[in-house]
């Protein structure tokens, strides 16, 4: 019985070979989504530079009505509520000291700058992203990808970028909308029961904002839009296995998309504060 209990350097080996494992695939994603990014700005330019070569508008703004406006709504229920949280979280500690007006510069600044294009971004990565991951992969899998190569068509010209043109641009327009009904769901719940009147609540949050702010969370929305597209499309691309394949891709497409948007927002605020532009 002895001889069954696994030993420590058993137990060892088999760490070193999850974490060995979690290195090589951390390091395919990475590599596999810079290079379809690296294809892709390469279809930009050439679309840009060969008249014969097109962008397909149609195609992208197909994919914009799939993954952009039909998510219009959860951002709208999400982007409220985090409002509605924001300001009644602290208008306790606030109100202590009689600064429950300040609610409105705190709010301003947390939306414009981090929980809008991060509300966004999350959102979108479980409504659209996994739905990029599945219908590739089904394509993967029902060998639609070898017909168009088949046919010399470029599957990511035709294919990845017009859904990382949606996505990019669906999410810098699901951010504005997310910070405007935010701070104006916070704007509501400070009238409403907080007594700080209407015209104090605007002053303070235009007295707070400035074009940085708005840039900077601009600059996110469209870092995160590409990136979600980026990864979405590499998991779909690479599926393997049939239905199983096709899962595990739109499972890998969300926690991945989940946490490089983290990653990517804790450089950035970092980069920021380095520069200046906080």
């Amino acid at each position: 019985m002895a001889n069954d209990r696994p030993t420590s350097a058993g137990m060892t080996t088999r760490v070193l070979s999850r974490l060995g494992q979690g290195a090589l695939e951390l390091l395919a994603l990475v590599g596999g989504t810079f290079k379809l990014t690296s294809t892709v700005s390469r279809w930009y330019w050439r679309s840009t530079t060969q008249p014969t070569v097109r962008l397909g508008r149609p195609a992208v703004v197909a994919q914009m009505v799939r993954v952009g406006v039909r998510s219009i709504s959860i951002v709208l229920i999400v982007s409220g509520c985090i409002g509605l949280i924001l300001a009644m979280a602290m208008y306790p500690a606030l109100a202590e000291l009689g600064q429950q007006s300040k609610i409105a510069n705190i709010v301003a600044i947390a939306v414009f700058r981090e929980m809008g294009p991060i509300i966004s971004a999350v959102v979108l990565t479980g409504f659209a992203g996994a739905s990029i991951a599945a219908e590739l992969g089904t394509m993967v899998v029902g060998e639609e990808i070898e017909a168009l190569e088949a046919h010399a068509l470029d599957p990511v010209r035709f294919l990845v970028l017009p859904r990382m043109t949606a996505t990019a641009v669906s999410l810098v327009l699901l951010t504005i909308l997310a910070d405007v009904i935010a701070v104006t769901c916070s704007w509501a719940v400070c009238l409403l029961f907080f007594d700080v009147s209407s015209s104090v609540y605007i002053d303070n949050t235009l007295a707070q904002l400035n074009l940085s702010d708005f840039l900077t969370g601009m600059a996110k929305a469209v870092t995160f839009g590409l990136m979600l597209g980026a990864i979405a499309c590499f998991n779909g691309l690479r599926v393997s296995g049939g239905a199983a394949g096709v899962g595990k891709a739109t499972t890998d497409t969300v926690v991945q998309g989940i946490v490089g948007i983290i990653i990517a927002d804790l450089l950035f605020t970092a980069v920021f504060l380095r520069l200046g532009w906080t």
